[in-house]
């Protein structure tokens, strides 16, 4: 038996804000460790026997960054499938199945979203030699999370009978929406409730089949899609018209709830979704006095209190019970019990046109990335820095003239029909409508300041005549 893991990082994670935004989901951050979420959840299964590489289904805005951290913690991808939008989980699975099963007839897939935290491995491990083993059988196996309190963040799954010689198996009975607390307490008193963890593992063939059986309109859109996927670098693009007919749903209304051959696979293995701060401070290591911290933070009479700062010292005097995170450009402040309100803030921001949702002040690019430095009428200042051997594409702008200045490393520039050669301390000039291009010839980072002036500074505002990374 082939297991493939299959992992799910589309989310946006809008509950983590400031520190999750649109372009960098938590996801793609460390949360818990100096690991990123995305790379936990693949290290998490390397190595086991008969699990090959992971295959990811991310956006096409965060292919570039998907690729990099996957490379920089040492896994080469079974491949990357593009979401040319957003349609929820079953057709993201249903277009993975058919990827997989054109290559591995007989290939089964452990369904795990990218953003999720597990403490213990080997139970997790275990959990899913079960699932495995009923899966070959053709069933159909989600992961219930044996529940620790009565959470009304979470859904829960009803169990039915056990399944015979399997340990902690069970018929998959129903799914129940999320409860409030005092219907939570009745389901953790009763036993016969998990969690909902998301996660799932089955035959591609044998999903395939119930999709097409429970909602064919989303197998036909999603088998469309990868019919007509092409090939972008390392990425493999799904149709873009196909997938977006595609309707949204999730796994579990699409096919779980329906499937006559659905089991539930028990599981204590230090679970969370990590879907608030709250959540997120309860993963951390803390002090004495309960209080998560991380960067640089100065805590006087404070307790059980969440404290990350990611740009300079965070100083928190006298209170509990308290959220507070600081980035470059945003701060939040919040009561642990109001957390799940965070959400407000980013519908504030929407509604009111800002980008503070959207990006960081560093942006990254598949060249390397940059930072807004300094902005007002009619300028702006920003910090470059390019990888070893990367470059810009060739662009040129029709609102803004540029001037660069080298900080550190070696920039070959692109100007017209001349090219140059730029040490540290060294400026050119980019004028309005100028043809250009920005290289790293170097061994070593290349850093330089960039100043922007004209009447429109907006990222939009590229014309790209050749680019590498084949962006439009």
């Amino acid at each position: 038996m082939k297991i493939y893991p299959v992992i799910l990082s589309g989310g946006a994670g809008t509950r983590l804000w400031p520190l999750s935004r649109a372009v960098m989901p938590k996801q793609l951050l460390p949360l818990v460790t100096d690991k990123t979420m995305l790379q936990e959840t693949a290290l998490r299964v390397r190595g086991w026997p008969g699990v090959m590489a992971p295959l990811v289904v991310c956006g096409n805005e965060h292919r570039f960054l998907v690729a990099e951290q996957l490379r920089a913690v040492g896994i080469n991808p079974h491949g990357i499938l593009l979401e040319p939008a957003g349609r929820n989980t079953a057709p993201a699975v249903a277009a993975a199945a058919r990827y997989l099963q054109a290559q591995d007839p007989e290939a089964v897939m452990l369904v795990l979203p990218a953003d999720h935290v597990i403490e213990k491995h080997d139970a997790f491990r275990m959990a899913v030699e079960r699932a495995a083993a009923q899966v070959g059988q053709g069933a159909l196996a989600t992961f219930g999370i044996v529940p620790g309190a009565p959470e009304t963040g979470y859904g829960y799954i009803r169990r039915g009978e056990p399944l015979p010689g399997c340990d902690d198996c069970y018929k998959l009975d129903r799914f129940v929406e999320k409860p409030d607390r005092d219907t939570a307490a009745t389901f953790v008193a009763d036993g016969g409730y998990y969690w909902n963890s998301g996660m799932f593992m089955f035959r591609a063939d044998r999903f395939l089949a119930e999709i097409e059986k429970h909602a064919p309109a989303i197998a036909q859109a999603a088998g469309a899609a990868v019919q007509a996927a092409y090939s972008d670098l390392d990425f493999c693009r799904l149709d873009e018209a196909a997938f977006a007919a595609s309707p949204s749903d999730s796994i579990d209304y699409a096919v779980m709830e329906h499937t006559r051959d659905g089991i539930v696979v028990a599981a204590d293995i230090g679970w969370s979704d990590v879907g608030s701060w709250s959540a997120l401070a309860d993963v951390q290591d803390k002090d004495a006095n309960g209080n998560a911290v991380r960067g640089d933070v100065y805590l006087d009479s404070t307790s059980n209190t969440l404290v990350r700062a990611e740009s300079r010292i965070v100083a928190v005097v006298g209170v509990k019970d308290l959220v507070v995170v600081e980035t470059r450009d945003a701060i939040l402040v919040a009561h642990k019990d109001q957390v799940q309100r965070v959400k407000n803030v980013v519908d504030h921001l929407k509604g009111n046109e800002r980008t503070e949702h959207l990006y960081h002040t560093r942006v990254y690019r598949p060249w390397g990335y940059y930072e807004g430095i300094d902005a007002g009428d009619r300028f702006q200042v920003k910090r470059i820095t390019v990888k070893p051997g990367e470059k810009l594409s060739l662009q040129m702008h029709h609102h803004r003239a540029e001037h660069w200045i080298v900080v550190s490393g070696t920039a070959r520039v692109t100007c017209g029909d001349k090219v140059t050669l730029l040490a540290e301390n060294e400026s050119t000039y980019i004028p309005i409508g100028m043809t250009h291009r920005l290289e790293n010839p170097g061994k070593l980072p290349l850093h330089l300041i960039e100043v922007q002036s004209g009447s429109y500074l907006g990222e939009d505002d590229i014309v790209r005549f050749e680019d590498i990374y084949q962006r439009a």
